[in-house]
């Protein structure tokens, strides 16, 4: 998924692109309910099937980011619904510190979403994606590569106004 040019529509005009984590026993049947009802939603998605959301590191949706994701979704079991007991909740607490990060980062809270979706919820993995789809449009693309490129290249230029700036160290001599 490297992001050498921003993925277009058939119009030419940009799309976003969306990495989904969808827990394994209830938001990837529910997806699969919406795709087998031929529920038209758009496919901007690229959908990574766990076995619960609980399982998803952080790391991945920090390297979704850095490798071009233009926004992350989580999907999993209703709370207290978890196949696993309580993986859900810890992707809830996850959660929480994850949109902390990003904001320091300067990502903007949308970009990342949380929604519990059980499997015989088809319409609504159809309406959050189209949701979600629709937000990340409205905030245009993150080009979080491009920005650390950029973020590079300023530093490489404050490391050399620096080295300009400072009188060259003597060197010291050993006398012996």
């Amino acid at each position: 998924m490297e992001n050498e040019t921003p993925p277009t529509s058939g119009n030419g005009s940009w799309s976003p692109r969306i990495i989904a984590f969808f827990c394994n026993w209830c938001t990837y049947p529910a997806a699969d309910l919406a795709g087998v009802s031929r529920m038209k939603y758009a496919a901007n998605t690229r959908t990574i099937r766990v076995m619960c959301s609980g399982r998803v590191d952080p790391q991945f949706i920090l390297e979704a980011f850095a490798r071009g994701a233009d926004g992350v979704l989580i999907g999993g079991c209703h709370p207290n619904d978890c196949h696993y007991a309580e993986g859900n909740y810890k992707m809830l607490r996850r959660f929480a510190l994850l949109k902390r990060m990003l904001k320091d980062l300067g990502i903007a809270e949308e970009r990342l979403r949380l929604e519990w979706i059980s499997a015989a919820e088809g319409e609504k993995v159809k309406s959050v994606i189209n949701d979600m789809v629709q937000k990340i449009t409205a905030l245009g693309p993150l080009d979080l590569p491009g920005k650390c490129a950029e973020w590079d290249r300023e530093v490489t230029r404050l490391e050399q106004s620096v080295a300009q700036s400072q009188p060259p160290l003597e060197k010291e001599v050993a006398h012996v």
